[in-house]
């Protein structure tokens, strides 16, 4: 029946260890207890009181159980759920008064961008993840749903449904989607399978079912909140994007035009499930999925002025400017570079949220985080490839223990054994008989 084991791209040396995003740790700076990262912090307009600042990122990993196990080519499964494993993920890495992201949960069956994910919008989803949030709960943390819409960046073969986004814009190039379609060994190429663009009343059921999606999240499985994937390429940064949205409608054409979905979309959220309780993803600097727009500034600084008059939200995540996922540190450097922002840094938005909690993910490390905080650009960091290898992350940063390695080849099932690179990372005291290595 084919195969829908994900092909890897090569990866490099330094990729593998710590891909870096050009900040240095302060000699000087406090470590372990002394740190501000040790410090309260409250996010949900004060509902929330946070017992440190390590947050873990959200980590799409593909461990979902199907829910048509024997399924056919003919007839290939499309949906999945959090089992067993899933929850015993997140309760490894759950610490008392700590904050856990989950992995993107698609709103929707033409959402979902990769096969293995668990997503909010059936039954039997909305079960397993109130058995994960329970779970969570029961350890004394906290813990919200990031909602995901992968938009373009999927084929109509796996959802069974065209593909969508901003505008029919077809990927450039000869890049693969990473997996096999149903049926088939061999790869197919994004630029073969053009979205279809969303209509006025397409865009109108793509915001009812996120809306019903964190509805369920807060209401029925007992998130704490969600978070919106505003970044990394999928939807919402797709009609950010001015490659990729080619609209002259009231959704494209200016920096302020291609803001509206987003801004609607956040609108929609707050009134349905409080802005306490919502939170969004940017990256105003990524090139993921090949978002290659222009306008940077003008469009990502118009989003969050409005965000911030509109809205009072619990927190806001963004990416390091200088890390990125398909590139390494000094390419991307090139690239700011190339756009004018050679020493451009995420101050400028922080500055427009003012006293709205500010996290920041993309290459924070052991080595690199002590005395950030204490600036006071930024309130967290969100961890994931190293908080995936190392569930006693938290613990370890307190006393000065190396983290575990990450096995870069285990991060994109499914797999036919789930469990391995995924809960079987050791803690410290497990580490030695465990073989697993250490990053150095």
């Amino acid at each position: 029946m084919g195969s829908i084991t994900r092909v890897l791209p090569p990866i490099s040396t330094d990729e593998a260890a710590l891909p870096g995003n050009g900040v240095q740790a302060k000699e000087d700076a406090p470590r372990g207890l002394s740190s501000a990262i040790f410090t309260p912090l409250r996010i949900g307009n004060g509902k929330i009181t946070l017992s440190h600042r390590l947050v873990l990122a959200p980590l799409t990993r593909n461990r979902g159980v199907p829910l048509k196990p024997n399924a056919t080519p003919e007839d290939p499964n499309r949906i999945w759920y959090p089992g067993d494993l899933i929850k015993e993920y997140y309760i490894q890495r759950t610490t008392p008064g700590g904050l856990l992201i989950t992995e993107g949960l698609p709103p929707n069956l033409e959402g979902n961008g990769m096969p293995g994910v668990p997503g909010l919008f059936c039954e039997e989803q909305k079960k397993g993840w109130k058995s994960v949030v329970d779970a969570v709960h029961e350890k004394g943390g906290y813990i919200y749903a990031q909602l995901w819409n992968a938009g373009r960046a999927s084929i109509p073969q796996h959802t069974g449904m065209p593909t969508i986004s901003a505008s029919a814009t077809p990927y450039e190039g000869d890049e693969l989607y990473s997996y096999p379609p149903p049926g088939s060994s061999k790869q197919v190429m994004y630029r073969d399978f053009p979205p279809v663009e969303l209509s006025h009343e397409g865009i109108k059921k793509q915001i009812a079912d996120y809306v019903a999606a964190a509805k369920a999240a807060v209401e029925e499985c007992g998130f704490d909140g969600v978070e919106i994937h505003g970044g990394n390429g999928y939807l919402p940064e797709q009609f950010l994007s001015s490659n990729i949205n080619k609209r002259n409608d009231e959704y494209g054409g200016s920096p302020e035009k291609r803001c509206r979905f987003v801004l609607e979309l956040m609108d929609a959220l707050a009134g349905a499930i409080g802005e306490d309780r919502l939170a969004i993803r940017l990256t105003p600097f990524g090139l993921f999925n090949q978002t290659r727009g222009m306008q940077r500034m003008e469009t990502w600084g118009h989003l969050c002025k409005e965000l911030k008059k509109k809205h009072n939200l619990s927190y806001v995540h963004f990416l390091e400017p200088r890390y990125e996922q398909v590139h390494s540190l000094e390419e991307k450097k090139k690239y700011l570079e190339s756009w004018g922002f050679k020493d451009v840094d995420l101050k400028v938005f922080r500055d427009i949220f003012g006293d709205t909690p500010f996290f920041s993910a993309g290459g924070w490390n052991d080595k690199n985080t002590w005395g950030v905080l204490e600036e006071k650009i930024y309130d967290a960091f969100a961890i994931g490839r190293l908080f995936l290898s190392t569930p006693d992350l938290v613990n370890r940063f307190k006393k000065g223990q190396p983290l575990n390695a990450y096995d870069r080849s285990r991060f994109y099932g499914p797999f036919p054994d789930p469990e391995v690179g995924y809960t079987d990372y050791p803690i410290f005291e497990d580490v030695e008989k465990s073989g697993k290595p250490l990053v150095t």
